[in-house]
């Protein structure tokens, strides 16, 4: 049967979209069918199921979605009676539940409605939907008490009303009062209760809608700076000099447009990040000469000057009454909500009190998700050289307001903070090195001088070696003020790899440098172990990993049988039950030649270091993974037709057929991921996206979680 939640409210603004976008999140994480339904709805299409469909890849078709309007409900209600109307939406809600494992019900909104007892319609609802109920309550500009009465009010009459009440959230609570409330309701209530801060960020309009709502001409201006959140206004009307002095971080400076001053003033100071500033809104329909525009986007690229005809007063007025709104073009603020929600609810507590379906389907989305939340759950830090990089700057972005990780951006200090704020970018709580005018340059050169003593290195060329932002975040991983490294995204593998080589090196490199170099190719010496790699690719059902498609071009049986155990270990690590095919041109005893023995003979060599380790070699690819065609190959394998890690002969092999899947099957691959390094160091794809790079970096963090602390150190 499907298990439906009903994410509800007491009242109209309680920011209930937060909880719903939240709710979505971890169903998502646990069922791979989740359906979405409105009973009734303002306006088609529905801004918060439109941000869904976007975030989650929703296939729902819209129809299914809604219930009926309010105007349709108010009427069905007046002529034929409640029985009726509710009736009526069961049937529809019926036909979500007919396609999908798991329902989230999205309850009425409390705005603009002919009911005259909102509260009871939607526990009826819910009740006949046989969905749990989470209901929010909104505390802005609420005393604690109050809030907290107004919580449990609202539980006993949903109680009262029947429903079966999965958790308590109180939403838009002032900061201070958060943690008293949460001790509070802990002791008051039997059920989970939740509170949530108030997130200025959430309730500020973007400048895209302020621009929108205020009918503005954007003069200047591109997508990412209409994406800037507008956290305050500061009404311009003073000189330059005190004008200055009341800017603050994020706000939207409102000016008359003939006050060319204060607008090449306020961007001048936004260039510098004295402080970033959202925007500039011009009244009075004035807007400067081409000759300051000129300048103007000479100063704070991107950066969006808007004009409107009425003067201030009017203007403020509208910019006072206007307040954020999740919807799919903001997909900032989404990433902002999941990490309020994140960070106050016990996500795994309420996963396990909604019981959603489980199921052996793991998603593409299902798998990035556990990614995060494994990565979250014992927060690391990750170095990120790239640091002017666009790309790595939204991703830092994701990252912090997600709370994956913590991080440290490489690079002049400067540089990453203007390119952030023209980019309206908060690196907030982010570290910031330029590893030229660090203090820890010195002590690196000496370390990198000792790693490197035998190559004839001396402190004086390992000084000008270290400003280099791969080796300085490497030497930053190995002297531990960095849990792992991700770069790539600019810089080639080499780049990225090599400094990794030279100074983290194998898990089994000895002591002495001058014994354990690397070479070329990216493989150890016979007598350490090897450096892999993996891909993670996300099928439309489960994730197979792909080993080795990066890094080993030939490997030898003695390398490949390395190569396995290192996947079965990655493999095991990211929740995949490692059950290892050794692929060949030739399954079983069937063929013969080099190519296959050393496969065969790969094979044995783990079977007798790992007996524990489920393996088949050689195997052809289809029946590696096809249970049919292993049933006739290999009847009675525990691997054949169900392999997770599939280990390639050659980097020919690998590389062409992880392409391949990933172009014609539509999968996902996540990766190179290296392996066998004492220390994590992820390289990346230069035409990388930013989830890719949100990805890789989870990836490190929890690689380095459960990486082995205990290494030989240098």
């Amino acid at each position: 049967m499907t298990r439906s939640v009903y994410v509800t409210g007491i009242d109209r603004g309680d920011g209930r979209q937060v909880v719903e976008l939240g709710v979505m999140e971890l169903l998502t994480r646990q069922v791979d069918r989740v359906g979405v339904f409105r009973p009734l709805v303002h306006d088609r299409p529905d801004r918060l199921f439109e941000l869904l469909r976007a975030r989650y890849r929703l296939t729902q078709d819209p129809a299914t979605v809604y219930g009926m309007d309010y105007h349709e409900a108010s009427t069905l209600q007046a002529e034929q009676g409640a029985d009726e109307l509710v009736s009526t939406l069961v049937e529809r809600f019926h036909r979500v539940t007919r396609e999908y494992d798991v329902v989230l019900v999205l309850g009425t909104d409390y705005a603009d409605t002919q009911f005259p007892d909102e509260l009871a319609l939607n526990a009826r609802l819910a009740n006949e939907f046989g969905a749990s109920v989470i209901p929010v309550v909104g505390g802005r500009k609420q005393g604690a008490e109050s809030v907290l009465a107004e919580t449990r009010n609202a539980y006993r009459a949903y109680l009262a009303l029947g429903c079966d009440v999965l958790a308590m959230v109180a939403n838009l609570v002032a900061r201070e009062d958060r943690d008293e409330m949460a001790e509070a309701l802990a002791k008051r209530l039997p059920v989970p209760c939740y509170v949530l801060p108030d997130e200025p960020a959430l309730s500020a309009p973007t400048v895209a809608q302020v621009s929108h709502a205020l009918g503005a001409k954007v003069v200047l201006g591109d997508d990412a700076g209409l994406a800037r959140d507008a956290l305050g206004f500061v009404f311009g009307g003073a000189m330059l000099p005190n004008f200055l002095n009341a800017l603050t971080p994020g706000c939207l400076v409102v000016t008359p447009g003939d006050r060319a001053d204060l607008v090449i003033g306020s961007l001048a100071a936004h260039s510098a990040g004295t402080p970033p500033i959202a925007g500039v809104l011009l009244t009075l329909d004035e807007v400067p000469s081409d000759e300051i525009l000129t300048l103007a986007a000479r100063l704070a690229p991107g950066t969006p000057v808007l004009s409107v005809p009425g003067n201030s007063f009017p203007t403020a007025e509208q910019l006072f009454s206007l307040e954020g709104k999740l919807n799919a073009a903001t997909p900032r603020k989404a990433e902002t909500a999941l990490g309020l929600f994140e960070r106050h609810v016990d996500t795994a507590g309420l996963l396990k009190r909604v019981s959603a379906p489980s199921t052996d389907r793991v998603t593409p989305m299902m798998f990035e998700h556990k990614l995060l939340e494994q990565a979250r759950a014992d927060r690391r830090r990750v170095v990120l050289p790239e640091g002017t990089e666009e790309r790595v700057l939204h991703a830092a972005e994701v990252l912090l307001r997600r709370g994956v990780c913590d991080l440290t951006l490489l690079g002049p200090e400067d540089q990453i903070r203007k390119k952030a704020a023209d980019l309206g970018i908060d690196l907030g709580g982010c570290q910031v090195i330029d590893p030229a005018t660090s203090e820890l340059r010195d002590a690196f050169a000496e370390r990198y001088a000792h790693f490197r003593a035998h190559k004839g290195v001396t402190v004086e060329l390992a000084y000008d070696v270290v400003s280099d932002v791969n080796y300085f975040g490497t030497l930053m991983v190995q002297e531990g003020l960095a849990d792992g490294m991700v770069s790539g995204s600019v810089h080639s593998t080499a780049a990225t790899i090599r400094p990794a080589f030279e100074i983290i090196k194998t898990r089994g490199a000895a002591r002495s440098a001058s014994d354990r170099a690397v070479v070329g190719d990216g493989r150890a010496k016979p007598d350490a172990d090897i450096v892999s790699s993996v891909f993670f690719m996300c099928l439309a059902d489960k994730v197979l990993v792909y080993g080795d498609c990066a890094v080993n071009p030939d490997p030898d049986a003695e390398q490949l049988a390395a190569i396995a155990i290192q996947s079965a270990a990655t493999a095991a690590q990211f929740g995949v039950e490692p059950r290892i095919a050794m692929l060949s041109y030739s399954t079983g005893t069937s063929g013969s030649g080099a190519d296959v023995d050393k496969v065969r003979e790969a094979t044995e060599l783990v079977r007798s270091r790992r007996p524990d380790l489920k393996i088949e070699g050689p195997i052809q690819y289809d029946a590696a993974v096809e249970p049919s065609v292993a049933a006739t190959k290999l009847p009675g394998s525990e691997v054949a037709g169900q392999a997770s890690v599939l280990i390639f002969p050659d980097l020919n092999t690998g590389n062409n057929t992880y392409k391949a899947v990933q172009r014609s099957a539509g999968a996902i691959a996540v990766g190179p991921v290296l392996q066998g390094l004492r220390k994590p160091v992820n390289d990346l794809s230069r035409g990388a996206l930013v989830p890719d790079i949100v990805t890789t970096v989870a990836i490190t963090a929890i690689q380095a979680q459960t990486l082995d602390q205990k290494a030989p150190q240098q």
